[in-house]
């Protein structure tokens, strides 16, 4: 307990740190180029992410970032730091709101401990194994809704606009399109929205911390295929998540299969 609440202290300290850096930017008049990938990046990426390497990282621990060369030293560490220093680059971008730093905390595979920090809707949300989940500071709780009737699902805000959700457009919930799939899973995890889930592939920086925070708040993450991710692996690409509360589990699955089988 003792040590989880110092890595959670941790966290903290580096999503706070990184408010000097966004304090230099106004989202939406931000200038990007492209990586050879072809997503974009901003100085912002790069700078958070630097500051986040010098809070973090201590020796014997792994790293691995999506800005960061990758260091396959990681796979020889017990613990290991998943963060993405901006989820969301083209939400920054546009200057829409749904964006974060994302930091998770790996231990043996399974995210521990994580944060995220929205800097434009000024919302932190951190929280580890046993030590529950905190909202601006204070104690929240993830979803206690026993069914998907009336339930708010975070859905993708591309994947809505290329017409992936259009299956449930009859649904008995509600689909709010998002951004950063970090943030989506923080807000479940804090009980602000029932469930998320994509299709899509992502890479575990993408969601480490948010998953992190999913588990300590008594959730479920899980790859669409029902699998829990072991995270820190070499090949970092997922096939998609899953998040939602234990309550939701039975109707949340086949939500997902009946998704599953409209995307493929």
């Amino acid at each position: 307990m003792e040590q989880s609440g110092h890595i959670i202290e941790r966290i903290q300290e580096a999503l706070e740190a990184t408010k000097s850096i966004f304090a230099q930017y106004t989202p939406g008049q931000v200038k990007a180029h492209k990586k050879a990938g072809g997503d974009p990046v901003t100085s912002a990426d790069i700078e958070v992410n630097e500051i986040l390497l010098q809070s973090l990282l201590r020796k014997g621990e792994g790293w691995l970032s999506e800005e960061s060369t990758e260091d396959f030293s990681r796979l020889g560490a017990k613990r290991v730091w998943v963060v993405d220093p901006l989820d969301g680059t083209k939400e920054f971008i546009s200057g829409i709101p749904e964006w974060c730093v994302s930091i998770g905390y790996v231990v043996d595979g399974t995210p521990v401990a994580g944060g995220i920090f929205n800097p434009q809707t000024e919302e932190m949300i951190v929280g580890g194994c046993g030590l529950n989940v905190r909202y601006n500071g204070e104690l929240c709780s993830i979803s206690t809704r026993t069914t998907l009737t009336d339930s708010v699902i975070l859905g993708s805000r591309s994947e809505s606009m290329r017409g992936e959700w259009d299956i449930f457009k009859d649904a008995p919930f509600r689909i709010r399109p998002m951004g950063s799939i970090a943030y989506k899973l923080a807000l479940v995890a804090a009980g602000k929205a029932d469930a998320t889930w994509t299709m899509v592939p992502k890479n575990e920086w993408d969601v480490a911390g948010g998953v992190a925070l999913i588990l300590a708040a008594g959730g479920e993450a899980y790859e669409p295929n029902g699998v829990q991710r072991k995270f820190n692996s070499r090949n970092p690409l997922m096939t998609g998540l899953v998040a939602h509360s234990p309550m939701l589990a039975n109707e949340v699955r086949e939500a997902v299969s009946k998704h599953s089988k409209a995307y493929s």
